[in-house]
């Protein structure tokens, strides 16, 4: 690593996203991956999906050669995925000599938070637990009132 590390955009690292051509940030540090691709265990496909691309590399044949790294939407922070893959400390050494700059993190998009939909909110009185109590208590009280009802009218005078 130099001492005076270039700072790279976003922008730019997002349009390095080609198995010839494709850069990586991780830990705010940006690495140019292009020679390890072949090398990578899990293959480019993991390096090139760690890049944030919606890439089809299956089903192509070999007249299919324009198609090859083509993408679609660009551009992600790849930290997470390298850190749950679990890395070896050696992979993690391997880094250095790939190691091209830092990331300028004001121009990284802000990570999205989760909203889950909004939901009526929970009403117990609107249960049919709800409902069932009160049958409960209010068919024993019309039953008893209806027997007292009964004897009242029916009884001789």
């Amino acid at each position: 690593m130099g001492t005076d590390p270039k700072v790279h955009t976003f922008e730019d690292v997002a349009e390095h996203n080609k198995i010839k051509d494709c850069w990586l940030i991780i830990s705010g540090k940006v690495y140019d991956v292009t020679p390890f691709m072949d090398d990578h265990p899990g293959g480019d496909e993991v390096l090139l999906s760690a890049t944030g691309n919606a890439i089809v590399l299956q089903n192509l044949s070999t007249t299919d050669t324009k198609l090859k790294g083509e993408t679609t939407e660009a551009g992600k922070d790849a930290t997470n995925d390298f850190e749950d893959v679990g890395h070896s400390d050696s992979a993690r050494e391997m880094m250095d000599k790939y190691y091209i700059g830092e990331i300028n993190m004001s121009t990284v998009p802000l990570k999205r938070t989760y909203v889950p939909p909004q939901q009526a909110p929970y009403n117990p009185d609107r249960t049919p637990e709800f409902v069932i109590k009160i049958l409960q208590f209010l068919v024993p009280l019309l039953i008893l009132g209806l027997a007292f009802a009964v004897r009242h009218f029916t009884k001789e005078k």
